[in-house]
């Protein structure tokens, strides 16, 4: 990370409609790498699987055939891509580790283009269209940290931002900041009557993770509709970064396609920690419990 203990870094999200090319995806998002980079941004994530449409909406084998080894096609232009811009890349891939295992997987590239690993994602929904458990294996790489040329960068990915645990496992391993590449939305029919509460609900578990932990949280979402034209889903967009205290640096809009940038100033997670000593005060003696399912 920079030397300066006080010095800062420039994230950017990715917010994007996707098309059914694969190969179009890729070099659509590439070259908004690009554009976010001539702009300034250091830091630079990818919204979930920005491959291809979000396929998990049914269960269809066919599907598997989206899947990519890692390293492979994208991990190698994604390298590429950082070394030239001098950025870090977070990106989102369906990964083949092996036939018949697949894993939701993000990868982290330095500045210098090198692979510095992979996050593959912990928790797997397997909800109405978001029928995950079908394609993707539970990761078991734990909660990881990857010391960046810009900063410690911690990954979750989508279902995972759910969980208080997942970021605070992240936090103390030394994350700066947890990014969250996101592919989430409404069920059209529900919107009416769910869709504030819903959105409401996905941001401020969010910016819950940021203020208990004294982090940054960065959460890239896609946007657009996919899948039957009187059902499917309606992605809400609005990524967003959010400081230390939860506070809403950067915002983007539900429905169009944007490169979100926003300032981390890391002299910021010393004040909020000192000021709001969570770390400080925890009672790591008497959280045993907590690696039970349910406490009968």
């Amino acid at each position: 990370m920079p030397d300066d203990a006080n010095s800062s870094t420039h994230v950017a999200l990715i917010q994007r409609a996707v098309t059914a090319d694969l190969n179009e995806n890729l070099a659509t998002t590439l070259n908004d790498v690009k554009n976010a980079a001539e702009r300034g941004a250091q830091i630079i994530c990818t919204q979930e699987l920005f491959r291809s449409h979000y396929f998990c909406q049914s269960e269809d084998h066919a599907y598997f055939d989206l899947a990519e080894p890692i390293p492979g096609p994208s991990t190698e232009a994604f390298s590429a891509s950082a070394k030239e811009h001098e950025v870090v890349i977070v990106a989102s891939l369906f990964e083949k580790r092996a036939a018949g295992l697949f894993h939701n997987t993000a990868v982290v590239f330095d500045a210098d283009g090198s692979m510095l690993g992979r996050y593959r994602k912990m928790h797997i929904p397997d909800d109405p269209l978001f029928f995950e458990k079908f394609y993707f294996t539970p990761g078991d790489l734990g909660f990881k940290v990857f010391d960046t040329h810009y900063g410690k960068v911690g990954v979750l990915i989508c279902w995972d931002q759910w969980f208080p645990e997942a970021a605070r496992l992240t936090a103390i391993a030394g994350a700066e900041i947890i990014f969250y590449p996101t592919a989430i939305g409404w069920h059209p029919s529900e919107r009416a009557e769910h869709g504030v509460a819903q959105h409401d609900s996905w941001e401020t578990i969010q910016r819950s993770h940021a203020i208990a932990n004294g982090v940054y949280v960065a959460s890239a979402n896609r946007i657009g509709h996919e899948g039957d034209s009187d059902g499917g889903i309606e992605f809400w967009g609005q990524s967003f970064v959010c400081d230390p205290s939860g506070t809403i640096l950067n915002k983007a809009s539900p429905d169009e396609a944007e490169t979100l940038i926003a300032e981390c100033d890391f002299s910021k997670i010393e004040e909020q920690r000192v000021h709001w000593p969570f770390l400080r005060d925890r009672r790591i003696d008497a959280y045993g419990e907590i690696s039970k399912r349910f406490l009968d």
